[in-house]
């Protein structure tokens, strides 16, 4: 019943996805009040506040935190949840330049296509559709609908935090940041910050490191690391060593010789979301491996290097560390993330996603009990979501989307957090397909239009269900 007028408004819908696409709102925290998050976010949250009031939505700027298109009447909230912030790109990665929106074979490239500024445009006409058809058809409508946007989602989730202190909570909701057919599991997101003192006076001295500032839940595609070496120690035979190892391990890190003493190794991989380590390859864990053994034939004690190679090394499932669980929502997946130097001591940052049945707190335990030499912060933790298979919201969503797609999938866990933690009987829905490679986080990121139509007549028919339920 809502086709029409998502045909009629394709060219609306696609324009606006590419309008927000071309703000390159990475979440920077900072201590400006009207712009706590950057203005490339609040720009992106005043393009979309005030389109949504051009549909005729009512709007509000919650403090720049965050924001949020509403229409109904009535005490009950049906809440929409999603994101204008993005992960950060390297224009020199991409075929298409990240915020420069580009429509090519029936697909939007672009930052945020699919994670998560399409979604919200999507979700934003879905509504409009429903909207219009109740008022062209004198359906009266006795609920509220609110599409809830935030600026913080890819750090610390303070936008969502904030709305929650200050603004009414929904009843019921969903987000569109995730995998049809719907999620009813998310696995615990846990950050670590492993630390040591970064060691003086060495044969070998590490100078500079450098991961194009990798952001935790992004497996890193590239890491380098400049090293000074002392008057004793001679290049060449030092970079003859250094290939010895490289090709043992069968790593791509190419050597670099700076000058008569000063060589730089660069580590080369493929970014993935951390939820899906399988997926890509990690620069960073490499050119660890290969540096600890490299002090290891120079007779160099680094502590925390040696002790991250035997605990953890290249390994993303934990199976080292023994905290390779599985369960109905999938294996534990460690991804490290950052390797820096800061005040004088090296960091080590892990990214892992842990299994619904096992406790965030033991986990923290192991790496406590094999790292109780250096110092460890916890960065982030996000207890896991698991919400019933025969939960009504669960069985009425997955339900609308096989209706529509003539298909018949269960629902499903993923590693992945999102906003559905953020409120009691919420869950994510869409937009990525069953089968549809994961795009977000990654180059040259994407959203086939095709879909992108047919996922806003599933939410317009979700949000017209939720209404008359």
């Amino acid at each position: 019943m809502f086709n029409d007028y998502i045909n009629l408004n394709k060219r609306n819908i696609i324009n606006s996805i590419c309008d927000l696409i071309t703000y390159p709102s990475v979440s920077i925290e900072n201590k400006n009040s009207k712009f706590p998050f950057g203005k490339n976010c609040s720009d992106a949250l005043n393009y979309f506040l005030n389109l949504a009031s051009s549909l005729g939505f009512r709007t509000k700027n919650v403090d720049g935190y965050c924001g949020y298109a509403e229409f109904g009447e009535g005490k009950d909230l049906i809440g929409i949840v999603g994101h204008l912030d993005v992960v950060s790109a390297n224009e020199d990665d991409w075929e298409y330049p990240p915020f420069v929106p580009t429509i090519e074979n029936n697909f939007i490239y672009g930052r945020g296509a699919i994670d998560d500024k399409g979604p919200v445009i999507s979700s934003l006409y879905a509504m409009k559709a429903v909207y219009d058809y109740c008022n062209e058809n004198n359906i009266t409508i006795n609920k509220r609908v609110r599409l809830i946007v935030g600026l913080n989602e890819e750090k610390d989730w303070k936008c969502i935090n904030y709305y929650k202190t200050h603004e009414e909570l929904p009843s019921i909701s969903f987000s569109p940041d995730a995998d049809f057919p719907c999620i009813y599991a998310e696995k615990g997101v846990l950050s670590l910050l492993l630390s040591d003192k970064l060691m003086q006076n060495l044969p070998i001295q590490i100078e500079d490191i450098n991961c194009d500032n990798n952001a935790i839940n992004v497996v890193p595609k590239f890491c380098s690391i400049t090293l000074k070496l002392n008057k004793n120690m001679q290049m060449d035979f030092f970079i003859s060593y250094m290939k010895e190892i490289i090709s043992k391990f069968n790593y791509e890190i190419d050597i670099y010789k700076i000058d008569t003493y000063t060589v730089k190794l660069t580590s080369y991989g493929v970014s993935s979301h951390s939820a899906h380590p399988e997926l890509g390859v990690n620069a960073i864990s490499k050119l660890i491996v290969v540096l600890n053994n490299l002090f290891y034939k120079f007779k160099i004690s680094y502590p925390l290097l040696s002790s991250f190679c035997a605990n953890i090394g290249d390994d993303y499932l934990g199976t080292q560390l023994k905290i390779n669980a599985k369960d109905e929502s999938g294996h534990l997946t460690l991804n490290t993330s950052q390797l820096f130097i800061k005040n004088n001591k090296l960091y080590i940052g892990i990214n892992l996603r842990i299994p619904i049945k096992t406790s965030i707190d033991a986990i923290i335990d192991v790496f406590s009990n094999k790292f109780s030499n250096f110092n460890i912060e916890v960065l982030n933790r996000i207890e896991p979501l698991f919400i019933d298979k025969n939960n009504k919201l669960v069985t009425t969503l997955c339900n609308i989307f096989n209706e529509t797609c003539n298909t018949n999938y269960e629902p499903i866990a993923i590693g992945g957090a999102t906003y559905a933690r953020a409120f009691d009987n919420c869950i994510s829905f869409g937009m990525n397909f069953p089968g549809d490679t994961d795009m977000c986080h990654q180059a040259n990121e994407f959203v086939q239009i095709d879909k992108l139509l047919l996922s806003t007549n599933i939410y317009a028919k979700t949000i017209y269900e939720l209404l008359k339920s």
